[in-house]
């Protein structure tokens, strides 16, 4: 019997645990000021994981940012809390953080020039489920409005049980996005 059967049966079927499954990717070009992810199959995934590139706003130094919708209903409170580390190669290090915010951070003051867009990606776990908090980890690169370089990692959460079944991406002030944002599914998490 080849290994492959043997793992097989063995198995009691394929299993692909950890498969990433395309749940959905848009795409702004500026012409709209947030992009909208309500059919994020919070039921069927635990993990998510959500990549974005090209983010940047069509008005100079505009950060772009997340939330997360409740049941259908978008959390606009103060409620989400977050710490990042950051590094520019002026050279300026640091960290930003948050324990009463009404969004999430995805790319920092990009600008309007020639490669001064984000790209990165985050983690989200536990979702669809109304008995926890739900929580992401982040890592991106962007090139802000000076063209300097910069990178940042960290996390975030918003701290109250809840089921969360979407997400928004938006420009919070003047100006349109910019971006494409892809989201999975982690098979089997």
């Amino acid at each position: 019997m080849p290994l492959g059967a043997a793992r097989f049966g063995l198995l009691g079927g394929v299993a692909d645990l950890g498969k990433l499954e395309l749940i959905e990717t848009q795409t702004a070009s500026g012409t709209a000021t947030l992009l909208d992810f309500t059919t994020i199959q919070e039921s069927t995934y635990n993990v998510h994981f959500m990549t974005y590139s090209n983010v940047n706003a069509t008005v100079d130094v505009r950060p772009i940012y997340g939330r997360f919708f409740e049941s259908g209903v978008l959390e606009t409170a103060s409620v989400y809390q977050y710490a990042e580390q950051y590094g520019y190669t002026t050279p300026v290090f640091g960290e930003q953080k948050s324990t009463a915010d009404d969004n999430f951070f995805v790319s920092n003051n990009t600008g309007t020039g020639t490669s001064e867009v984000g790209n990165g990606y985050f983690y989200f776990y536990n979702l669809g489920d109304s008995s926890k908090y739900s929580f992401g980890t982040n890592h991106r690169v962007h090139r802000d409005n000076n063209g300097t370089l910069a990178m940042s990692f960290g996390s975030l959460v918003l701290p109250q049980a809840s089921t969360v079944d979407g997400i928004r991406i938006y420009v919070p002030t003047s100006g349109n996005l910019n971006a494409t944002v892809s989201l999975y599914g982690i098979a089997e998490s």
